[in-house]
């Protein structure tokens, strides 16, 4: 006999509760249209009852009920001790065993593909009710209900208007409100012929990674960098090397001892919240950096994306301003306290390099004009101050009571200094053990930490924690839970 259908119950069955058939019911109707559309094949051998009740959320007694409708009818015949089975009472015998349901592709591809290791996402699948991550805000602060009147209002004004709209009227609109919202809030100056808008940070440094990179090509980055940008370059032919930080951020006098003039491609930096350790770029640093790139003839990729997090916005300390755009490309994020769907990354850069850029976008996804447009509205209207305020409020809230979570429950057991901007903690234990053995006594009593998060080499032993996506509840359950698992960690590590 088969093993049982692999196929997930809950893809073929929706059950809609607010139909007058009995639920039980409606599970016998798709599972008898499941078997008419070859979906389940005769002889396949079902899930136990408990399982299929799990898989559609429902009560046992109504899975039962449900396949003991099915085996009155003939659809299904259940052999004691052996198991059920998906029969079609309209086939005769000899139809069964020539009727071939829709097979799924095999396991593993018969012909031979590119496997790329470096592309390798180390982003987890988290189950458990509490979770930290590495820095990423609450979406639930900005009802998403208000940012779909935005996007419904610009549909409607389409459907009314007579004339076929230009699908780059709403990308215009979205450049010249975004320029404008840029110029005031970071002190640029800038027309939207210099700016790139994108949807999504990978595909930023993708298409940053055709237009710059050449196999062999060396760019430098700070240590513990970011995952995401680092595997994108790596895989793009780039070698990466790694440059020391301190609580001044990236060691620029390291770069001139180490290379040589014309050796460097391009240098990654976080100037205001390096990744992982939260550090800000001195002002010395910054003015030898710019120096050196002059130098050294190298180009500088600066990313912002933190801003909109950042507790001190002072409208001079990008290397985008300080430079005037000559050395240095700029990467921010429009909205990051909205909903992802509602949030733009953007490109600052020479004009022909962008008209370059834009071209890439064919391949990675042309952008919603209706969504842009939308978000110029929000502008426009003035709404996205408004939410901002109400983000940065809440933010500095939680960012508040973390640092004093942890200061109750890990007392001198750590170091940590509270972020001026981004959504994270660095945390320093004292201590040297096993994050690995951290996160799964954490994981038992009900907190996900992601292998994001844990940072440890002979040197190291820190985590790097979001509190932004937590309520006040939440981090303090979430807090307490680490901390327990912490000293019941050290504590088995003494024994």
């Amino acid at each position: 006999m088969s093993s049982p259908v692999n196929l997930p119950f809950q893809s073929f069955v929706k059950i809609d509760r607010r139909k007058k058939d009995a639920v039980y019911l409606q599970i016998v109707y798709q599972f008898i249209n499941a078997v008419k559309n070859n979906l389940l094949e005769a002889n396949d051998k079902l899930p136990g009852s408990r399982i299929i009740a799990e898989n559609l959320q429902i009560h046992r007694k109504t899975a039962v009920a449900a396949l003991a409708e099915l085996q009155d009818q003939g659809w299904v015949e259940t052999l004691p001790n052996i198991g059920t089975f998906v029969r079609n009472p309209e086939l005769s015998t000899t139809q069964v065993k020539n009727t071939k349901a829709f097979q799924h592709p095999p396991l593993k591809a018969p012909f031979h593909f590119r496997k790329e290791f470096i592309l390798d996402t180390p982003l987890e699948r988290n189950q458990e009710k509490l979770s930290f991550t590495d820095g990423i805000p609450d979406y639930r602060i900005i009802k998403s209900e208000e940012l779909v009147r935005f996007y419904t209002s610009v549909i409607r004004r389409k459907k009314q208007s007579a004339t076929a709209q230009n699908s780059s009227d709403g990308s215009l609109f979205f450049r010249d409100q975004l320029s404008y919202y840029l110029n005031i809030t970071r002190g640029f100056h800038l027309s939207r012929d210099f700016l790139l808008p994108v949807s999504g940070l990978e595909k930023v440094h993708s298409i940053l990674s055709r237009l710059l990179i050449n196999k062999g090509d060396v760019i430098l980055v700070e240590a513990l960098s970011y995952f995401l940008p680092n595997m994108i370059y790596s895989q793009a032919g780039a070698q990466l090397k790694t440059i020391p930080v301190d609580e001044d951020g990236m060691d620029i006098d390291y770069i001139r001892n180490h290379f040589k003039p014309g050796e460097i491609r391009l240098v990654y930096i976080n100037t205001k919240c390096q990744y992982p350790t939260t550090v800000t770029l001195s002002e010395k640093r910054k003015a030898q950096l710019l120096l050196l790139a002059e130098e050294y003839d190298f180009i500088v990729l600066e990313d912002d994306t933190d801003f909109e997090f950042s507790g001190v916005k002072n409208k001079k300390d990008t290397l985008l301003r300080k430079n005037g755009g000559k050395r240095v490309l700029y990467i921010g994020t429009f909205g990051r306290f909205l909903h992802p769907g509602f949030q733009m990354n953007f490109l600052i850069a020479p004009k022909d390099l962008l008209e370059e850029g834009a071209k890439y976008l064919n391949i990675f996804g042309k952008p919603d004009s209706m969504m842009e447009k939308a978000l110029g509205e929000l502008i426009h209207q003035g709404d996205i101050h408004r939410y901002q305020r109400k983000s940065t409020k809440v933010i500095a809230e939680r960012k508040e009571a973390f640092a004093g979570l942890l200061s109750t429950h890990f007392k001198n057991e750590i170091t940590f200094t509270i972020p001026v901007s981004g959504l994270a903690f660095w945390i320093r234990f004292k201590n040297s053990f096993s994050l690995t053995d951290l996160q799964k006594r954490a994981k038992e009593k009900g907190l996900f930490i992601p292998m994001t998060c844990l940072y440890q080499n002979r040197t190291v032993t820190a985590l790097r924690l979001g509190f932004a996506p937590l309520n006040l509840q939440e981090m303090e359950d979430a807090v307490e839970l680490l901390g327990e698992a912490y000293f019941e960690v050290i504590k088995g590590e003494k024994i």
